[in-house]
């Protein structure tokens, strides 16, 4: 009998009628684990503890709480090999991405960890003779984190960690598709210290918790990463109570590959950008806008880059690219491939279902040519290890074509011009900007975010992060004269 793992309430992992079963994507043989999924009842409960709880926690010494912070993520570096397995075994990412994820984590937690020292406030004369101002950020209360699968412990992290640096209760919604690495996350933080109630673990659908969280009246800030359309369910449930929100949404990241580039190290960071974790990440760069003088040996070369990459098992150390998360997620990847070739696109390579003596979600890496911008596989976000390439005559063309989307998460240019590498960096409508490097791959100390349907609030990630972790307290003091 496998034992169901539980959710985590008011201190206590908390049994739970209706669970789950999480298999490998890699091998739907093998059972990962069960897992509880909470009701209604648990997130009122949640709410109720964690409403306790931060009147505790934001009393908790700086140094105690930089001491629990610097545990957690020692304990998730020290445990990377092994948790970063089990991340691979359920999420479907090579493994060597798997322990560099579990890592990553647990560099959140220090560098938070060392934040929680930083908290320094201002100080102002009032322009009324004899009065001073003080102004100190105060933590929000009660923050909902509402993470994705296809980072469950990076991203998770990313928005756990700041939270608690700056003295908030947090409630964890992660993704149904991985929790195993959610419950191993919850139960390290469980065992760090913090009083009951300060840090929970509700597993559940997104529509039954992750909405019930963003709308109840208990919950001070919410924090979401994920597609563009829940994103925005998840607005409209905080907005009746002006609940705080900080939304991560879709992309559709563009490499520009202009005719000076060094072609090698260009279509090194396509491969990088746009394939590994499967393509399954929000700054995949699956749109490549090519000058016309090097297409055809950027697509040449690229094409043989993508036949040497092993499509396997997450654990071979020999995969290059594992399975994608679910059969719906490879069902629609293959639905993308179809619909460009209706649309007039030309599969270069790949797109095909693989089939392995292990059953799993298997497809080879498609790379699309003949593309426009206004095809649905350059509009619409894939989540897919796709690109589409399309051709250009000019660098202002390039950027156009760059810019001619609803989103703006990541953009990059491979150039050895300082001055187009310059204009673009200024001009470009996006985010964040990478010049002769992939779209994929951000620091954990600087800001994080998009622009137009990317991103909604404040910034993610490095010192930004108090923006919505916080809120801004002004108080004015009169001391008198002393006698």
């Amino acid at each position: 009998m496998t034992n169901i793992h539980q959710n985590l309430i008011a201190g206590a992992w908390t049994k739970n009628d209706v669970s789950i079963e999480n298999r490998n994507p890699s091998d739907i043989a093998d059972l990962v684990g069960l897992f509880a999924q909470a009701d209604r009842n648990d997130l009122d409960r949640a709410v109720e503890a964690a409403k306790i709880a931060a009147r505790a926690w934001r009393g908790v010494g700086l140094e105690q709480r930089q001491n629990i912070l610097q545990n957690i993520g020692e304990e998730l570096m020290k445990r990377s090999a092994e948790l970063g397995e089990l991340l691979s075994r359920e999420e479907g990412k090579p493994l060597a991405e798997g322990k560099g994820e579990v890592y990553r984590a647990g560099q959140f937690f220090t560098y938070y960890a060392a934040e929680t020292l930083r908290q320094l406030g201002e100080n102002a004369d009032s322009v009324r003779p004899g009065i001073e101002i003080d102004m100190r950020r105060e933590p929000m209360g009660v923050v909902a984190v509402i993470s994705p699968w296809n980072f469950p412990m990076a991203t998770a992290s990313w928005k756990i960690a700041p939270a608690l640096a700056y003295g908030n209760a947090v409630i964890w919604k992660p993704a149904n598709e991985t929790p195993a690495s959610a419950w191993a996350l919850a139960e390290i933080i469980h065992r760090a210290g913090l009083p009951e109630g300060t840090f929970q673990l509700l597993m559940g659908t997104g529509k039954d918790i992750g909405h019930g969280l963003a709308g109840h009246r208990g919950v001070d800030a919410v924090t979401f990463t994920g597609s563009y359309e829940v994103g925005r369910q998840v607005a409209i449930a905080a907005a009746p109570n002006l609940t705080k929100y900080q939304l991560e949404l879709g992309s559709k990241n563009a490499l520009l590959v202009m005719e000076d580039a060094d072609l090698e190290l260009a279509v090194s960071a396509a491969v990088s950008g746009g394939y590994s974790g499967t393509g399954q990440k929000c700054t995949a760069s699956s749109r490549l806008i090519v000058h016309e003088q090097i297409h055809d040996a950027f697509v040449e070369k690229l094409t043989g880059a993508l036949s040497q990459m092993t499509v396997g098992h997450a654990l071979d150390a020999s995969t290059r690219i594992g399975p994608v998360v679910s059969a719906r997620q490879l069902e629609s990847n293959l639905g993308w491939i179809d619909a460009a070739r209706k649309s007039g696109a030309n599969v270069a390579y790949g797109g095909e279902r693989i089939e392995l003596a292990h059953q799993g979600y298997y497809m080879s890496p498609a790379l699309l040519t003949g593309t426009t911008n206004d095809m649905p596989l350059n509009r619409e976000e894939m989540f897919a290890p796709i690109s589409a390439v399309q051709a250009v005559s000019s660098y202002e063309e390039g950027l156009e074509k760059v810019n001619d989307t609803d989103f703006g998460l990541v953009a990059g240019i491979f150039t050895s011009s300082l001055a187009r590498a310059t204009h673009f960096r200024r001009h470009v409508e996006t985010g964040c900007v990478t010049i002769n490097l992939p779209t994929a791959g951000t620091d954990y100390h600087v800001p994080f975010g998009g622009r137009k349907n990317s991103s909604s609030g404040p910034r993610e990630q490095g010192r930004n992060a108090a923006e919505f972790y916080t809120q801004i307290k002004t108080a004015y003091i009169r001391a008198g004269n002393p006698e």
